[in-house]
């Protein structure tokens, strides 16, 4: 059975690059990204888990931790920062899974029960471990976006989204299309005419379902 928005996610044991933990003592109170990539040493993955090293900046400022997931071993992640270090130019200071028996894999519905790692495997065999997963202080899922292998991710839209997942928590509001910080946001439906003058102030009415205001700085 699939992962849905809002369930909670498998509290499962891990091994990684900076230790074993489980899922939920890493997400603690904080929001978390885990990442997840089908093979080490692999081109479009290298530049992948660069651009997550190169935004340490703008993770911390959101309180979120970033996880990696490969189904390789510690011993070839290890060795793999290397390459995703001298590529960025950043250190890659977030652990990265050894999903080697997929366990993770599985348990996220990015591969089948029934699925395995063939001697002699290439990426192909684990193509859709592709996948960003967002998940709240609470420990559920937000948000999840699968890619191909052939399709490097935009960590702009993931930051973008995050963005938007956090205001609509805190501030209770939706985001529109092509949202991004400052820009109007959208009250909820269930959020009267009255009420919403009483919590926002001044808004405008696109329709008599659509209704935009401006948040404070």
């Amino acid at each position: 059975m699939s992962l849905r928005i809002n369930e909670t996610i498998p509290d499962l044991k891990v091994e990684t690059d900076q230790g074993t933990f489980t899922l939920h003592e890493f997400v603690g109170d904080s929001w978390a990204i885990l990442f997840s990539h089908p093979k080490d040493f692999t081109p479009v993955c290298t530049t992948e888990f660069g651009a997550v090293a190169q935004l340490a900046e703008e993770w911390e400022k959101r309180g979120t931790k970033v996880i990696g997931v490969s189904v390789d071993g510690v011993e070839d992640h290890k060795k793999w920062k290397g390459d995703i270090e001298a590529v960025a130019e950043a250190k890659a200071g977030f652990p990265i899974i050894a999903d080697e028996d997929l366990e993770l894999s599985k348990a996220f519905n990015m591969l089948p029960a029934e699925a395995y790692l063939p001697d002699g495997r290439t990426p192909a065999d684990s193509a859709t471990v592709r996948s960003v997963f967002i998940i709240g202080p609470d420990k559920q899922l937000k948000l999840s976006m699968t890619y191909p292998m052939t399709v490097g991710r935009n960590f702009a839209e993931v930051l973008r989204a995050l963005d938007g997942l956090q205001t609509s928590t805190k501030q209770g509001v939706a985001t529109p299309a092509n949202w991004n910080v400052g820009d109007d946001v959208i009250i909820p439906t269930s959020v009267s005419d009255e009420d919403a003058t009483a919590k926002f102030g001044e808004f405008k009415t696109v329709l008599p379902y659509l209704r935009t205001t401006k948040l404070p700085a």
